[in-house]
C-alpha cells in the first residue's frame, strides 16, 4: 500500500507540471514589435504564446531569443491548454496583466520594427517555435507603420509563415491574453520549396527553402544528391527556423562551375510533401571586377505611389553573392554615398542572371510583368534615384567601383510625352556604360520596363531589317478559343523604331487605329480582336493592315498586310 499510494500521487499530479519537448507544442502567435503610435494598446513591446496541445505546459526555463542573444529564464508558470500567456520585461508586468495573464523575463529581447527572428526554447535547449517576420507579414501599408500587433491566424498551421499571419483587426490595435482577432482555419496544403542554395566554404552547402521542414526528412542524406562528381557526406537541418539543410561534400568544389542539387521527399509540418524534385544551383562565388557586374536598366521616374529601381545583369562566367554587393549613389560633393548591400542574406547570381533591387516588390509586380519573382530582391531605404538627372553605382565586396550610370531624363526617347514609369534600358551589355547610345526607353510593347529579365531594347546579333508577320490569314473573333484574335507580329534591327497601324476595309475606310506611335522592342506583336474604334463588330470580309514603322533619324517602312474576318452564321 505504501508502494500504490506515491504512484497514485503521481498519476494525479503529472498532468499539471506536464513539459512539453515537441515542436509547436506553444506557439508564438502574437507579436507586438513596434507599439508606437499606441492605437489601443500600452507602448510595450511583448509576445503572447498559446498552448496548442491538450495538456497543461510547465514553462519554467524556458527562453525567448532572437538573432541578437536570449531572455533570461521563465519563472515556474504551468500554461494550461488552449490558453495564453503575455511575455515581456518585468517593467511593462503591470499594465500587461490588465489585458491577460503575463509572466517577464530579463533581458527581454528589442524586437525589431522592420523584421527580425524570434524563437521559444524549451527548459532543455530544444526550439519550440521560431518566427521570421517582416513588415510585410502586416499584409497593410498602414498599419505597419505601428501600434498594431501581428497575429497567427491559425496555430494548427504553425510553419505556413507569411500566409498565415497579418495585422491585427481589433479596435484596440491587438489581442493580448485573449483568442486572436483573426483566428480562423488556414488549411497549409502548400507543399515545401527549395528556393536557393549558397556555400560557406569550398565543401558546405546551405540550402534555403521557403517554409521550416521536417527536421528529419531534411537530415535524411538520401533525400539529396548533386551532380559535378561530388558526392554528399552529411545533412543536418538548421534551428531555429529549420527552413535551411547543411550539407557537407566529400570533395572540394570547383571556383567557376554551377552545380545542381536535387531534394526529394522533403515535407514540411503539416506532412507536405515537395514534388518529383526540386533543384537548386549553387557554387563558389567570386568578387566581380569591371565589366562583369553592370548596370542594366534603371527606373528612376516611377508612377505615383509606385518605387525606382535598379536591374543588375551578371556579364560573365562567375557567380557573385549578392550580400557582398553594393549600391549606392553620389552625393552633391561627387562622393560616393548611401551604400547599401544588395542582399542582406547570402543569394547566389549566376552567369546571365537578371537582378533588381527596389523597395517594394509587391508594388513593382503591380507595374510591370515579374517573369522572376525570386530574383526581385528588396531593400528597404534605397540610395535616392532623382526624376531628372543622377548617379547609380556598383562597388564590389571590396568597395571598388565595378560599374556606374550617370543618367539623364533627357536620354529617354524623343518622343515619349511622359517619361513617368518608363525606365531607361541598357542596349548592349558588352558597351559603355557612359554612353547615351548605349541606353534606350523601354518598349510601349513590353510595358515600359522589363525587371528580370532581357531588355526590350537589348541589342541583337546578327539583326535582320524590319519584318512584318500576321497570322492567321482567316480569324473568326467569336470567343469559341480558335482563332479568335489577329496577331501582328514585328521585328526590327535596331531600337529607335516607333509604329503605327491602322486598319482599313475594303473600301479603304479606316476603321480602327490600332496603334499609334507605339515604341518598339527589337521584336513583339499586337493583338486585333475584330471590332473598331468604339468596340463595335466590324462585319465579314477582307481587311488591310497597314503597319508604319519609322525613327528618328528619318528611316521608314511601310506593310500592307490583306486579312479575312469570319464569323459563324
Amino acid at each position: 500500500m505504501k508502494t500504490i499510494l506515491p504512484l497514485l500521487l503521481f498519476a494525479l499530479v503529472c498532468p499539471l507540471v506536464i513539459i512539453a519537448q515537441n515542436r509547436y507544442d506553444v506557439v508564438i502567435d502574437e507579436i507586438m514589435a513596434d507599439p508606437s503610435p499606441t492605437i489601443g494598446l500600452p507602448g510595450n513591446e511583448w509576445l503572447e504564446l498559446k498552448n496548442t496541445t491538450a495538456a497543461p505546459v510547465n514553462l519554467q526555463n524556458w527562453r525567448i531569443g532572437d538573432a541578437t542573444g536570449q531572455s533570461g529564464p521563465m519563472p515556474n508558470f504551468i500554461l494550461q491548454p488552449d490558453s495564453f500567456v503575455i511575455i515581456c520585461t518585468g517593467s511593462a508586468v503591470t499594465t500587461m496583466s490588465a489585458f491577460g495573464t503575463t509572466i517577464s523575463v530579463t533581458s527581454f529581447p528589442s524586437l525589431d520594427n522592420d523584421g527580425d527572428q524570434i524563437f521559444l526554447k524549451a527548459a532543455n535547449g530544444k526550439i519550440i517555435h521560431a518566427v521570421n517576420y517582416t513588415t510585410a507579414w502586416y499584409q497593410n501599408e498602414v498599419k505597419k507603420e505601428g501600434g498594431w500587433t501581428l497575429e497567427m491566424i491559425d496555430t494548427k498551421s504553425p510553419c505556413a509563415g507569411s500566409s498565415n499571419w497579418k495585422a491585427s483587426i481589433s479596435p484596440g490595435g491587438g489581442t493580448p491574453g485573449k483568442k486572436n482577432s483573426i483566428d480562423a482555419i488556414n488549411t497549409d496544403e502548400t507543399s515545401p520549396q527549395l528556393k536557393r542554395a549558397y556555400t560557406t566554404d569550398n565543401a558546405t552547402i546551405i540550402l534555403v527553402y521557403d517554409e521550416p521542414v521536417d527536421s528529419i526528412a531534411g537530415a535524411t542524406l538520401s533525400n539529396y544528391s548533386i551532380d559535378g562528381g561530388l558526392t554528399l557526406i552529411s545533412a543536418i537541418t538548421i534551428a531555429p527556423l529549420f527552413n535551411m539543410v547543411q550539407l557537407k561534400t566529400s570533395a572540394p568544389l570547383f571556383l567557376n562551375t554551377v552545380y545542381s542539387i536535387t531534394a526529394r521527399n522533403i515535407t514540411d509540418c503539416k506532412g507536405n510533401t515537395i514534388g518529383t524534385a526540386d533543384k537548386a544551383r549553387v557554387g563558389l562565388p567570386a568578387d566581380p571586377q569591371q565589366g562583369e557586374w553592370i548596370i542594366n536598366e534603371v527606373l528612376f521616374n516611377p508612377r505615383s505611389n509606385a518605387y525606382d529601381y535598379v536591374e543588375f545583369y551578371n556579364n560573365s562566367n562567375k557567380i557573385f553573392d549578392a550580400s557582398k554587393l553594393y549600391i549606392a549613389n553620389r552625393n552633391s560633393s561627387g562622393v560616393v554615398s548611401s551604400i547599401k548591400p544588395i542582399s542582406a542574406a547570402p543569394f547566389y547570381i549566376f552567369p546571365g542572371d537578371h537582378i533588381v533591387e527596389t523597395e517594394d516588390a509587391a508594388s513593382l509586380g503591380l507595374q510591370y510583368l515579374v517573369k522572376n519573382p525570386d530574383n526581385i530582391l528588396t531593400l528597404s531605404s534605397p540610395p535616392s534615384f532623382p526624376d531628372d538627372e543622377g548617379t547609380v553605382v556598383a562597388l564590389n565586396f571590396q568597395g571598388t567601383v565595378v560599374d556606374e550610370v550617370q543618367y539623364k531624363d533627357d536620354w529617354h526617347f524623343k518622343l515619349i510625352d511622359n517619361a513617368e514609369g518608363v525606365s531607361l534600358e541598357r542596349i548592349d551589355p558588352g558597351g559603355p556604360s557612359q554612353a547615351e547610345m548605349n541606353w534606350h526607353s523601354a518598349a510601349s510593347t513590353a510595358g515600359y520596363g522589363t525587371p528580370g529579365y532581357k531588355n526590350s531594347q537589348y541589342k541583337l546579333v546578327n539583326a535582320i531589317d524590319a519584318m512584318i508577320n500576321v497570322s492567321p490569314k482567316i480569324f473568326s473573333p467569336d470567343n469559341d478559343g480558335r482563332e479568335d484574335v489577329a496577331t501582328i507580329q514585328y521585328e526590327v534591327s535596331e531600337p529607335g523604331f516607333l509604329a503605327t497601324i491602322t486598319i482599313f476595309d475594303a473600301t479603304g475606310r479606316t476603321v480602327r487605329y490600332l496603334v499609334r506611335n507605339g515604341t518598339l522592342g527589337l521584336k513583339g506583336y499586337w493583338n486585333w480582336d475584330g471590332l473598331d474604334d468604339k468596340g463595335n463588330k466590324l462585319p465579314i470580309g477582307t481587311y488591310i493592315i497597314f503597319t508604319e514603322i519609322f525613327n528618328l533619324q528619318g528611316k521608314k517602312q511601310h506593310f500592307k498586310t490583306a486579312i479575312t474576318l469570319a464569323r459563324k452564321l
